[in-house]
Parts: C-alpha cells; structure tokens; sequence
C-alpha cells in the first residue's frame, strides 16, 4: 500500500534548501496539472523548461516503457543503442561531431568548463586557464559552476571559490574587448540569461564575442540548458543568432521530463577528454536516451519550431494587454516560448507574491529572480490552454495590484 504523504511531510523530511508551494502536484496530461485535492492548474512553468512537451506525452511515455522493459542501465565501460542514437541526432542536427552525455546541465556545464581548460592547457600551455563569463549568468550548482555564474547570492558563504574566472557586463562588447587576452581559454555565455532576468543576448554581442575568441584563441561556449530544445524557436538559440559556438550544452528540455544533459562540441576539441579524464555513471542511461530521442523527434520538427514563435506572439500580445490594464510591466521580453515580464519599481522583489497569487487562480508560473515573472510552458500547449491560463494569471495580477 502506498504510504499517504502531505506538503507537511517536506519539512519534515527534506533539506530546507527548498520552498515548495503549498500545494502537491500529483498528475498531468498535457498542460494541465492536478493537485493532491483534485484542483486544476494550468502549467506555464514547464519544470522551469524541462517538460518540453508537456506532461505524459504518449510517444515520450511509449519510448520510456518500451526501454523500461529491455534494459534500464549499464556502466560506461559499455556503450548502448539508445545513447548511439540519440548522439548520432544530435550529431545530424547540430554544428557538433561528439557527444558527451551527463545527467544535468550542471554537469553538461562542469564538463564543458574542464574541456575548456583542458584544451588550453594541453594546447597552449599551462598560463591559459581564465575562463570569462558574465553578471547574473546562471550555469549550474556544483561549485565550479555555480562560481562561473555570475550571481555570488548562489555562490557565496561555501569557502574559497576556484579561480581563474572572472565576470563581466552581459552585452558589453566594449568590457570584453578590453579584458579578455591571450590567457582567456574560454568565454561562457546564455543566449538568453533564464535565472538572471530572461534577457538575450544582442547580435553584435554574440557576433562580436566570437570574433573576439577567434583573435585570442579562445573557445566560445553557449549554455544552452534553458535556451535550447526548441525553447526559442530554432533547435538551439545559437542557429537563431547565426554564430555557432564551440561547445554547446543542453539539458532541461532534452528529455522533455526525464533527467539527461549533454555536452557537444566538435571532434578536434572532443579529443582532449582522453580516456579517463571525465565520466557520469548515469550519463548516457538507456532510460533517459530513449525518451529524449522521442522528444528531439518531436521538437525538431519544422512545425513545432515555427508553433513555438507563432505562440511567443500570443503570449506577448496578451501580456501587453494585460500590462495596459494594470501599469505592472516595464516591458516584455524573452524570445519564443521562454518570456519574462519585469516588474515596475513599485513591485520590484513581489515577483514570488505573484507566482502565489497565480497558484490560488489556478496557474503555475515561475520568476526568474526576484523582479522577473517567467514563462515557459509546453512547446506543443494548445491556444486553448494559453488563453485560459493567462485569463487565470490575470486575475492573480488584479489580487496582488489591488485594482
């Protein structure tokens, strides 16, 4: 029998790292979510981009049984079917030639920032360690991801942070220019910032920093946990800029659920992770591949990347409508379906007050710090279920404005 558990049970028992909502999803079809007494919530979190494609799609939940009952885990020091398939996708899709696959994009990115280094030392020599990265950047929690983010509020208060990193303003092309050098083995950046504020990255900036690290020898890496699977409207953010970058990580949306990240880079940088220099036990599980080639299947397709953007629209009009109403906005940003609506002066740091707010009218949003209210919903949510959710999210912004 299964055993009865309530919200209560969480501080309880769970490390108070985490401030749950108040209520306990236990069941989801498609964009919507029911809680633990039955109430309806329509999903514009997504699992913070991770649901892709919804909840209990029948072609990601047929991948994830047929696996289920062949072969659920091997070491690494054997290879398996679905993680061949699944690299040798994004091989065809992408700029890349190799794959490594890990289990978050914490881990996609502690790999992609040792790679870095590894490269730069092996192939210029020992003094080209730096690794430039960019203010209210977010990368990861382990500690040498969370120190190469820019936001000391997730990195402070744990000891001396590794070093060798150092931060910028993002899209100032002028600071970068003036500071990275010859000892500059890398320059890691968001497309689009997600945890900082929901705001991409200007062309010339993108275009320019690759220009930069191709005078310095230095590797461009795009973060692309929260940007790419189709969040923006192109496979990954970088085909959207038309800058291709180095090395490119992923994770969130890969699996549409299920937990998978992965680092891709070209063949000629691939080679200096040797045999033995880095590992995941779960990386590559049979498991996770098998449902995330499901989803890359999905996702790739020329019709649900062009839904993506056609919903961006939606999402936009509504809010600027909804923003005309109630003066709460200083304006919409974001790019396809990863939006974020920044708050005015006189809301700065309620951003959480709406998300409870939301909750009680039946809509889960998210904020992306403490001033940004972020969306990111199904790639594949019905108009229906947008309408209806953000008829919802604007009755939650009249409780919490007070008009």
């Amino acid at each position: 029998m299964t055993q009865q558990v309530q919200r209560a049970d969480f501080d309880r028992v769970m490390v108070p790292n985490y401030a749950p909502a108040a209520f306990v999803p236990v069941r989801g079809q498609g964009s919507r979510v029911w809680d633990q007494e039955g109430k309806e919530y329509v999903d514009f979190a997504g699992g913070i981009a991770v649901n892709s494609l919804g909840h209990a799609h029948p072609a990601l939940v047929a991948a994830l049984t047929e696996q289920a009952n062949k072969l659920w885990h091997v070491s690494n020091s054997l290879t398996n079917e679905p993680a061949l398939r699944l690299a040798s996708k994004l091989v065809e899709k992408t700029f890349a030639d190799k794959v490594f696959f890990c289990n978050s994009g914490g881990e996609a990115n502690e790999a992609a920032f040792k790679l870095a280094r590894r490269y730069a030392i092996e192939k210029f020599g020992p003094e080209k360690v730096e690794i430039i990265a960019f203010d209210n950047a977010f990368h990861g929690r382990t500690f040498f991801t969370v120190s190469v983010g820019g936001q000391p509020k997730y990195s402070d208060g744990f000891g001396p942070k590794p070093g060798g990193i150092v931060h910028l303003p993002f899209n100032d092309l002028g600071a970068l220019a003036k500071h990275i050098s010859d000892k500059t083995c890398a320059v890691v950046m968001e497309p689009v910032q997600g945890e900082g504020g929901i705001t991409p990255a200007t062309k010339a900036f993108i275009e320019g920093a690759r220009a930069l690290c191709d005078k310095h020898n230095a590797l461009l890496v795009f973060d692309e946990v929260q940007s790419g699977n189709g969040r923006i409207g192109t496979l990954y953010a970088y085909e959207e800029f038309g800058v291709t970058p180095d090395i490119l990580t992923t994770a969130k949306g890969l699996g549409g659920g299920f937990p998978i990240g992965a680092m891709l880079t070209t063949a000629e940088i691939a080679k200096y992770l040797a045999v033995g220099t880095h590992g995941s036990t779960y990386g590559g599980n049979p498991l996770g591949c098998a449902v995330a080639e499901a989803a890359l299947d999905i996702i790739s397709k020329p019709e649900t990347l062009a839904a993506v953007k056609a919903k961006h629209e939606r999402f936009r009009s509504r809010l600027n409508e909804i923003n005309a109403k109630y003066g709460c906005f200083t304006e919409i940003r974001g790019m396809g379906l990863l939006v974020g609506a920044a708050l005015v002066p006189a809301f700065a740091g309620k951003a959480k007050e709406f998300m409870t707010a939301s909750a009680k009218e039946g809509v889960m949003i998210l904020q992306a710090g403490p001033d940004v209210i972020r969306f990111a919903p199904s790639l594949v949510i019905p108009d229906a279920d947008i309408d209806e959710g953000l008829n919802r999210f604007e009755r939650a912004v009249a409780a919490v404005v007070g008009k």
